[in-house]
């Protein structure tokens, strides 16, 4: 069975200014999560699953409508602030969103095989799919799951700060921790992060989370499970998030599952400021140019 693709899109933008989920940033106006279904379709992925809003879930489709139709499974799920899960009554009203293994769990309907997760607005390069796709397809089990890591450096924005999770590896370079790192940055030759207005320096060659796992079915139901008890105890609490490192340092610290890491030495691009534009857009080009990717895409 073909693993699946289960993309997170139903981020506002809010430091980017816009929908940066369908901005066009390829030589033929293609988006980044584009590039990421097309190395999907290439690592031999079988279905995509976008989580969006329904609020601009029109203008969602039409940017992808016929596109790649032909060529993989297409779902949507839609995952709003309060979407409903099974085992809470009354789901707290808040205006921030639950985090991102909330929206992994509203996607449990259309997913009956391992898959993997990725953000919609995050270029990961073509190694870690095929990384994935092979760990999911052969190595994949109830009690094993997977990590795609990055080299810090080749992950930083040169339009200012960004929040990385710092991985922690085991013996067996299996994730043993998850250390966020705030405000990280170039200073010079060194990479500093902040944490209560004290620098830190942080090794460049770290391997750090940019949100691409590995995932078997049976993670929507331990996900379910804790995710109400993360309401029980965050019912008064509007900014509390319920993140996928949470569960996954749960999952470890429980004995309950491993997470191998997968390192990609791939460079990695991302639209965290408007100025993260034209690094993107001359990225593209230049893959392009070097006949890693055809112009247009989909031609």
């Amino acid at each position: 069975m073909k693993p699946t693709l289960l993309i997170l899109a139903a981020g506002m933008g809010s430091r980017y200014g816009g929908l940066k989920q369908i901005d066009p940033l390829g030589p033929s106006g293609e988006t980044i999560i584009e590039y990421s279904i097309y190395d999907a379709i290439e690592a031999g992925f079988g279905k995509i699953v976008f989580v969006i809003r329904e609020s601009f879930a029109e203008q969602f489709k039409e940017q992808f409508e016929g596109k790649f139709d032909d060529k993989v499974e297409v779902q949507y799920v839609f995952q709003e602030v309060n979407t409903p899960v099974e085992g809470i009554e009354n789901l707290p009203e808040r205006e921030n969103p639950w985090g991102t293994m909330h929206a992994v769990i509203v996607a449990e309907h259309a997913i009956n095989e391992p898959f993997a997760v990725i953000n919609a607005d995050d270029y990961y390069g073509k190694d870690g799919f095929v990384q994935i796709a092979n760990f999911l397809k052969n190595e994949c089990t109830p009690e094993q799951y997977s990590l795609v890591g990055y080299v810090l450096r080749n992950t930083l924005s040169p339009n200012g700060y960004v929040s990385r999770g710092v991985c922690q590896a085991d013996e067996n370079n299996c994730l043993a921790a998850i250390n966020e790192r705030t405000k990280i940055h170039w200073e010079g030759e060194k990479v500093i992060y902040i944490d209560n207005e004290v620098e830190f320096e942080v090794d460049p060659d770290s391997v750090v989370s940019m949100n691409f796992w590995g995932f078997h079915p049976n993670i929507f139901e331990e996900g379910r499970l804790q995710f109400i008890e993360f309401v029980n105890e965050n019912k008064d609490n509007p900014k509390a998030e319920f993140f996928i490192p949470l569960v996954a340092d749960n999952l470890i610290n429980s004995g309950k599952a491993s997470f191998p890491i997968l390192t990609s030495k791939d460079l990695w691009y991302g639209v965290t400021y408007p100025e993260d534009r034209d690094t993107v857009v001359n990225a593209f080009a230049k893959l392009v140019d070097e006949g890693r990717y055809p112009s247009p895409l989909w031609d």
